[in-house]
């Protein structure tokens, strides 16, 4: 799920760049954090729910 929301993400805010090449270290590192940011919600929220189910047993 991180992949498609973070390639979303990521072409929305920069697309252009990407269509034009013009990309910098900080747009790559902005892209890396765009992917980052859904994967640890997520994560966060999948080992939150095992936890509480486990609890629950």
């Amino acid at each position: 799920m991180a992949l498609v929301v973070g390639t979303v993400l990521g072409l929305i805010n920069h697309g252009l760049d990407i269509i034009a090449n013009t990309l910098t270290t900080e747009h790559i590192i902005q892209i890396i954090i765009t992917y980052l940011v859904p994967y640890s919600v997520s994560t966060y929220s999948s080992v939150r729910s095992i936890l509480q189910l486990k609890n629950q047993a």
